[in-house]
């Protein structure tokens, strides 16, 4: 029994018979239509270009569509210059500038051709869900050209559309728009299963393209955390966040992208190790700065005096949770500062360097007051991004620490349990939980450090709980025994650089655990599937991404440069539309060249299940939603042919 009062707010929307009749027949005709096509992608690391080539070609799918529609017509040269086009329209129309000799007749017959591939590619949606998606600027024009049904009778009509395009010199603009919109519709969905920041140069700028996208949701990763707890202030999330960033020479995305004032971080390094080569702190270079360059010799000392300044503020967390069982963790007081060694878990270890002017080794975790004075610099400079905080706040709006969706569970690192395969009981706020509910309530742990800290159940600094999360041995978003950022720094021998990663990762090859998480979080675990990203698949080991029988994709492939060494390819997407599920498996992006010319390589693409019927949108979880609003709107039809509430026309 629907509640009068609601029928009644429900009325001034829909206010008579007629018009709630209308939406009726529109929710029914959606729920017939096939669902749309979802993607899932992880661990982007500010991979910028390489992540939106995987969007604007749809993973793959927008070269099949052009293949299927211009098989017999195109050659295939033309349909790989289709192709390129939609995925760089701006640097391809450049490009044809220079070499076609008519442009203008170049312009006219591709808008054809990308008209064609726009409709095929909205047949999944109404007319008025296409018409959303359409750049505001060209929505009536495309929309004439996407519905011209009785072409025959309107092929004049059709021509002159375009041609007064071409005419009115806005054909450049015109195609870039309508390839964004191919791309935009090719994608209904798009699942973002974590590490969207670091080691990549502009996570900034995905988060800009995202916060444009019709449809997206996030599932944290321990990179993401940190992040989101840096901008709460916690300086132990602060100082990860810059020497990770420092060590990627991600200077323009930190300074001119966030606004992140290192200046005072700069003097500070070049003072205090003025004569030291720092030659171990060195950055690996991926991409190099345009805008802001940093000298190579400066770079290793900001990044070895912000790196000190880390395991200083963290020894002080550690000491602050005995909860967190991070005591190993605990290695500055482990130096021996004469001879030069540290004492490790199985044994003694000479460090490769031994310069630690900051350090007082009767009170190593005490800053100095330089360094404190350093520390309120770097919080001043993040609490005053409104870049920044504007990206934290939809990873929140829009984010959790995992997601069900249409019978897929989406988590980034993992569920913690034994090595019997029982889940792992967690002591955080004074209870212990497991599973579900420990996700959930760190879920809302997160949110209340950031927003209402007093609310939070946090002991010492807020945002401490998001760098446990980032490296605690217990963290669903790490996985790992430790993190072992210190003997990587230090320490020569790579035994002691060994994370070992928990039971869950070697679990998961079997089925039955596999379906005990789905039925934790209240799915169907025969039908049902779990989306996992974090961990690198080493596909050129022989690895493979399905797990369970079926029932687990790892989906982290190394879209990252700095892991494409380890995995052998560069990134997966999983695709769901409504035949089947599918893996696209990607092979590094190749960056527009000075020439303007661009290599485009198609993913390889392995269907991992077919669907027993096609899936409409009845079937999914939008589905539910929308036939729940079919039944309130025939409950107010019914309260208006009763007279329980009046109809009220225009």
């Amino acid at each position: 029994m629907i509640d009068e009062q609601y029928l009644k707010l429900l009325s001034k929307e829909y206010p008579n018979v007629k018009k709630a009749s209308t939406e009726i027949i529109n929710l029914r005709a959606i729920l017939s239509l096939p669902k749309g096509t979802e993607y899932f992608l992880s661990d982007l690391h500010g991979e910028h270009g390489a992540f939106i080539h995987m969007l604007k070609s749809a993973s793959g799918v927008i070269r099949q569509r052009i293949d299927e529609i211009f098989q017999k017509t195109l050659s295939e040269s033309d349909k790989y210059d289709l192709a390129a086009l939609i995925y760089n329209a701006e640097a391809e129309i450049a490009r044809k500038k220079k070499t076609e000799k008519d442009i203008d007749e170049w312009f006219k017959v591709t808008i054809y051709r990308l008209v064609d591939v726009c409709k095929s590619v909205s047949t999944k949606y109404t007319r008025s869900k296409v018409r959303k998606r359409l750049p505001k600027e060209s929505e009536y024009v495309m929309d004439e050209l996407l519905h011209a049904d009785d072409e025959a009778n309107k092929v004049h009509y059709y021509s002159e559309i375009i041609n007064s395009i071409v005419e009115c010199g806005v054909a450049e603009d015109f195609i870039i728009q309508l390839s964004s919109t191919i791309s935009r519709l090719a994608v209904d969905r798009l699942h973002i299963i974590g590490d969207i920041f670091d080691r990549g140069a502009h996570p900034d700028s995905i988060m800009d393209y995202l916060m444009d996208f019709h449809d997206v949701d996030f599932q944290w990763g321990n990179h993401d955390i940190v992040w989101i707890g840096a901008a709460t202030g916690n300086w132990a999330c602060i100082t990860n966040l810059i020497r990770m960033n420092i060590s990627y020479n991600n200077f323009d995305m930190l300074e001119i992208g966030y606004g992140i004032n290192l200046r005072p971080l700069a003097v500070f390094a070049s003072q205090t190790y003025k004569d030291d080569p720092c030659t171990y702190f060195a950055p690996h270079i991926l991409d190099r700065n345009k805008y802001d360059p940093v000298d190579e010799k400066l770079a290793a000392k900001m990044h070895k005096a912000i790196a000190i300044c880390q395991f200083k503020v963290e020894g002080q967390r550690i000491m602050a949770h005995p909860e967190y069982k991070l005591e190993n963790r605990l290695l500055l007081d482990k130096i021996d500062y004469e001879k030069g060694t540290i004492k490790l878990r199985d044994g003694v270890y000479p460090l490769r360097d031994t310069s630690f002017p900051t350090i007082d080794p009767k009170n190593p975790y005490k800053l100095t007051e330089e360094e404190e004075n350093l520390l309120r610099s770097l919080e001043a400079s993040v609490h005053q991004s409104e870049k920044l905080h504007r990206h934290i706040k939809f990873l929140f709006s829009h984010g959790s620490m995992y997601k069900v969706v249409n019978g897929n569970l989406l988590y980034h690192g993992c569920i913690p349990m034994n090595e019997d395969g029982e889940f792992l009981e967690c002591h955080l706020g004074g209870t212990a939980r497991k599973g579900k509910e420990f996700m959930d309530y760190l879920d809302e742990q997160v949110r209340k450090a950031y927003f209402a800290p007093d609310e939070s159940e946090e002991i010492g600094r807020s945002g401490d709980l998001m760098w446990w999360l980032w490296l605690g041995a217990k963290s669903p978003l790490f996985g790992k025994d430790q993190m072992t950022t210190f003997e990587r720094l230090f320490v020569e021998d790579k035994a002691t650089h060994k994370e070992h990663t928990v039971p869950y990762y070697k679990l998961i090859n079997r089925k039955d655990i596999c379906e005990k998480i789905l039925a934790e979080f209240g799915l169907d675990p025969k039908t049902s599937h779990i989306l996992n990203g974090h961990v690198p698949v080493k596909f050129k080991d022989g690895e493979s991404p399905i797990k369970g029988e079926g029932k687990l994709f790892i989906i982290d492939g190394g879209i990252s440069k700095a892991y494409q060494k380890t995995t052998g390819i560069a990134g997966y997407t999983f695709i769901y539309n409504s035949r089947h599920m599918a893996l696209a498996e990607h092979k590094p992006y190749k960056p527009l060249q000075e020439d303007g010319t661009q290599e485009f390589f198609s993913p390889t693409l392995q269907i991992v299940e077919t669907l027993p019927h096609r899936m409409t949108v009845a079937d999914s979880d939008i589905g539910e939603e929308l036939e729940r609003q079919v039944e309130e709107l025939k409950a107010l039809v019914t309260a208006y042919r009763k007279g329980q509430i009046k109809e009220i026309y225009d």
